[in-house]
């Protein structure tokens, strides 16, 4: 499949809300009814100007949407040089049908924008609040058959929220990436107040159900090495949420335990934002091209 199909078969997906040329591809922003949401759901989609010879799906944080990863890391460029297509989803379901709901607007960190790319169990969340279901059993496949690729051309990075939600599904579903990377993530949600709130509020309070969504805890679970290849994670030393929110050493003393190649870089300088994570994603998108194309 060329580029011109694949950008074709893009738009497809669903209703085409703004498209862009940028470094010599498309940078397409839509939105598809999710029948396991239940609602629309808005996604942004690059594709290179080549074509896509691989797909790396990018899981924003905290607050995000589809947009803020795509306009402001400056990933489409090392994209195109790459021949990667890059897939970002929304955070969360949003719409009235969803903005009443009590909670859902209260805080920043847990409702509208902090889905935390799990499938809630607990009322009022258990109805839309689907998104690992969303992403695994809907969006990625469909994306990946849009543009002709698979399992073995697919890899899967996040930034906090997000870099938790890469963790844990590449964890919690063996052989669905390649490829696996996280910038500054929630590490380990289950000793941490971000993650305490949202698990408290989308699982329950019986915690037994929180270490199938805490990627340290699965890491250690792991009967073989799940990613022999290694996984790339970078955190930034002047990050305000390492000490109390990130936990990366409880990931890097897990991977320890099972033999699980982990580079864990660690920035002098660097906060939690968004120069952080352009300093360092044409690292992480190299990293994700050697393993998904050829």
């Amino acid at each position: 499949m060329d580029a011109r199909q694949q950008l074709q078969a893009a738009a497809a997906l669903g209703t085409v809300n703004g498209e862009h040329g940028s470094f010599g591809g498309r940078q397409l922003f839509l939105t598809r009814d999710s029948a396991e949401i239940g609602l629309p759901m808005r996604f942004a989609l690059f594709v290179p100007p080549q074509g896509a010879k691989g797909l790396l799906v990018f899981l924003a944080g905290l607050t995000c949407t589809e947009e803020t990863f795509t306009m402001k890391a400056g990933a489409q460029r090392h994209a195109a040089e790459l021949g990667l297509a890059l897939l970002m989803p929304d955070t969360s379901p949003r719409g009235e049908a969803v903005s009443s709901l009590p909670g859902a607007t209260a805080s920043w960190d847990f409702g509208i924008g902090a889905g935390f790319y799990l499938d809630a169990t607990q009322a009022p969340w258990a109805t839309h609040w689907r998104m690992e279901s969303y992403l695994m059993r809907e969006l990625i496949p469909q994306v990946q058959a849009a543009l002709g690729l698979d399992a073995a051309r697919t890899g899967i990075t996040g930034h906090s929220m997000g870099g938790h939600g890469a963790l844990t599904l590449a964890l919690r579903h063996p052989g669905a990436f390649a490829s696996l990377s996280a910038i500054a993530p929630i590490s380990a949600p289950s000793r941490c107040p971000w993650g305490e709130k949202a698990l408290t509020g989308y699982l329950g309070a019986d915690r037994d159900a929180w270490p199938a969504h805490d990627a340290s805890a699965l890491m250690q679970a792991q009967g073989a090495v799940p990613y022999p290849a290694g996984i790339l994670v970078d955190q930034g030393l002047a990050d305000k949420f390492l000490v109390e929110q990130l936990h990366p050493e409880a990931l890097e003393s897990a991977c320890a335990a099972v033999g699980q190649p982990l580079t864990l870089r660690r920035h002098d300088g660097y906060d939690h934002g968004y120069y952080f994570i352009a300093t360092v994603i044409g690292d992480h998108l190299a990293h994700h091209a050697r393993r998904l194309i050829d």
